[in-house]
Order: structure tokens, then sequence, then C-alpha cells
């Protein structure tokens, strides 16, 4: 699948309202078609069949009809008061940016779809329900009346396992474990376990020129094949310089192309062919996804550290199980080669240079604002040495020396400069000495 179907399927994913949408579609073919085949067969069934379906009349019918609609749109408007409540609760609390793991859930998708369905099946059925009036006979679809009837025990039953899910939602230690679930996918689909070390990056010739984006928004995903083809036509290497998750300015350069044969200069009508077809390739959003920004999931998990170790909240407990959830991750990445990707074409030539995040940078972005916001508390700090600690056993091979060395440095300076106590302060420096003894032992 590529960037920009993995794109529309992860937009599918997240929008509460196709399941639903197709649920009440079908309900109501359902309760059209049902009632037909009561007609077809009314009279026909055997008793050890009929004993099990409705055997009122039209108005025993209308009544159970009507209050399973009544109480069901009830019941959907009270699921929806519920999400939205959880959403703004996350919101303010966790991090606006963790609303996508709500709107999401499919358990939260099959309860409105399961609402909803049977509200318009009951809707439906009992417009086929009639009375002896004059030379109209009473007709009573019996099956479709049962079914109606075993899609509100069934929603019933749906509304009760939605509170337990929602109360199970809420908590912070489940929604970091689904950003960690759902970061973990996106780390395997950019960087697969198999992925080969990059040769030298090729370096822009004196007929480099910059690509302009057409589009304002938040860099989602791209199209390989499409980028392949584009420097195949224009006789260009291309580089995407901005990683996705990055913000896209119109009029603003986020790409860089050059003529692949030296001392070649692309003509004007060239030039503008291939702005056009790298700003095809390329698709903006007007919020980050999982696609392929890997970077996302550590925004997510560093807010809920920030917010968690903010005044108003306080919460160091929680921000030390975030950092060992970011841990987790960079652990991940450490054998997977992260940075830019390569794509060749069939001369095995270096034609597209797609920016990816390199661990140096999620490093970064899990232990800066962790360490400013919460070096001040003594466990926070020996969660961050932990991590780096943990970093560097996965480290097999030392390519992060140097950056791992980087952190610790820093994680000195912070330590020097809070007001610990004697015992504190020691055992802080001897975890920080620890670490930089194992990143420089041979492996």
């Amino acid at each position: 699948m590529n960037g920009r179907s993995a794109q529309w399927m992860d937009a599918l994913r997240t929008q509460l309202w196709p399941l639903p949408a197709l649920a009440v579609a079908l309900a109501v073919f359902l309760g059209t078609a049902l009632p037909a085949v009561d007609a077809s067969v009314d009279g026909q069934l055997p008793e050890s069949v009929t004993a099990f379906l409705f055997s009122g009349g039209p108005e025993a019918a209308r009544s159970v009809l009507q209050a399973i609609s009544g109480s069901l749109i009830t019941v959907t408007s009270l699921t929806f008061s519920l999400t939205v409540v959880t959403l703004q609760l996350a919101s303010s609390q966790f991090s606006p940016r963790l609303l996508r793991t709500f709107t999401s859930d499919r358990f939260v998708h099959g309860t409105l779809a399961l609402f909803l369905a049977a509200f318009a099946f009951a809707l439906t059925v009992l417009r086929s329900v009639r009375s002896e009036i004059g030379e109209t006979s009473q007709f009573v679809p019996e099956i479709s009346v049962t079914v109606a009837f075993v899609l509100a025990i069934a929603s019933v039953i749906g509304l009760v396992l939605f509170l337990a899910h929602l109360t199970r939602e809420i908590r912070v230690e489940t929604m970091m474990r689904r950003v960690n679930v759902e970061t973990q996918e996106t780390i395997d689909r950019v960087f697969h376990s198999d992925r080969p070390v990059r040769g030298p990056e090729p370096v822009p010739t004196s007929g480099s020129f910059l690509i302009n984006s057409t589009s304002s928004g938040f860099l989602t995903s791209f199209d390989k094949d499409a980028l392949l083809q584009a420097a195949d036509n224009s006789g260009a290497v291309i580089r995407i310089d901005r990683e996705p998750g990055s913000s896209l300015v119109e009029g603003v350069p986020f790409a860089t192309a050059w003529p692949v044969q030296p001392g070649a200069i692309l003509a004007s009508t060239v030039r503008e062919k291939l702005t056009d077809d790298v700003n095809a390739a390329v698709a903006t959003g007007f919020e980050r996804t999982n696609v392929l920004d890997v970077g996302f999931g550590f925004r997510q998990l560093v807010d809920v550290a920030a917010r968690a170790l903010s005044p108003g909240i306080n919460d160091p407990t929680t921000a030390t199980h975030v950092i060992g959830h970011l841990s987790v991750l960079l652990c991940r990445l450490a054998g997977r080669n992260p940075g830019p990707e390569h794509l060749t074409d069939d001369d095995g030539r270096v034609r597209v240079v797609v920016s990816l995040p390199r661990l140096k940078d999620l490093l970064n972005m899990a232990m800066n604002q962790p360490r400013q916001y919460g070096a001040a508390d003594s466990a926070v700090a020996a969660r961050l040495l932990g991590l780096l600690q943990e970093l560097s056993w996965c480290d097999q091979k030392n390519q992060y020396r140097t950056e791992i060395l980087d952190h610790v440095g820093r994680m000195r300076n912070a330590i020097g400069a809070c007001d610990y106590s004697a015992d504190e302060r020691r055992s802080l420096q001897d975890q920080a000495d620890s670490v930089a003894s194992h990143v420089n032992a041979e492996k």
C-alpha cells in the first residue's frame, strides 16, 4: 500500500461517521426487505419456529417498535454525549493530539453503528405494520419485530460494554499504550526490520533549484513511485527536504532538484513540469497522522509528559511512565537504520531522497522537554537516565554513541543545577557514570 492509499485508509479509520452511516443504510434496506419476506412466509412456518417469534397483534407490534426506536435514539444521544465529554477530558488533561486515538476507536464506531441501526430498523419496520380496516387485512411482520427486539437487547448489552470500555479508555495508561502500539506500527511501516544501511547521499550540483509548495498544511504522505517517475521523466535528482509531519506553506520551498548529469541545466519548462509532478506526489492535511509520521507518536507521548509535569497537574508518575514508552520506541528504532530513504532507478542510481527522521532527532524530542520540565524531580531524572541506559543496550553497533553521551552530559548539567539532597545527587551522578561507562565500553 503506497502513502496515498494509506492516507485514505487512515482518514476513514479516524472518522466517526462511515460505519454508522453504512449500518443505517443496511438497516433501512433490511427494514424494507424483511417485512416482504414475512408476508411471503406468513402462516407457513412450523410451530417450533413461531414459538420464538413475536406473537402480538398490530397495536402490540407498534408499541414494541415505538418503544425501541424512541429509547434507542435517547441512548445514542447519551453515547455521543459521553464520547464528547471523554474527548474534552483527553484534550484538556493529556493532549489535544490524543483525540485521534478516540475517533479511531473501532469499539466506539461499532457501538454507535449498532444503536443507529437498531433505531433505523425499528422505525422502518413500523411502516409495514397494518391494522384491519375495511377490506385491508391486518399484517404483523413477526420476524421483523423479533429481529428489532433482538437488536434492542443487543443495544442494551452494547451500552453496558461501551461504558466499561469508556472507563478503561480514559485512563492515561491505556492511551499511552495505544499511542505506543500505533507508533510501533508506523515504525514497522516506514523503517522495515531489514532496512539496508544507506549509502552516501547525493550532493546538489550547480544546476540545482528549489521546488515551492503549492499548498499549505502538514506533510502527511508521499507517493514514492510518482516521485521516482517524475525524476526519471525530467532527468533530475529530487530531494524532499521536509519530513512527514512538517508544516508546508504555499510558496515556500520544501524540496530541491538538480540534473542527474553533472554540468547539465534543466530547461524552465522541465522545471515547471517537475514542480507540478512533485507537488502532485505529496499530500498535505490539516493535522498530523500516523501513516508515515514516526515523530507524531513521539510528539503525543512527550505532550502527555509535559502536561503531567506542569504545575497545574504535577503528576511525575505519569511522566515516568511516558518515558518508559518512549524508551520502548527508541530501542525499536535502534536497529532499523532510521533516516532518509534513497530511491534508485533501474541502473542503481539514487534519484529521490525522501527525508525521514533520524534517531538523533527523535531522541532529542524524547529527552529535551521532559528534562527541562522534570529534572527537578529525582524520579523523572532517574528514568531519563534509564532511557539512555536502555538505548545504549539496544545500540549493539554503537552507532549512536555520540548522541547518547551528549544527552548524558545534558543530564549531568541538569542534575548539577537542581536542588537535590546529597543522597539523590550522588545516586543520579552514579547512574549517569554507569550509562557513560556502558556506552564507552566495547560491544
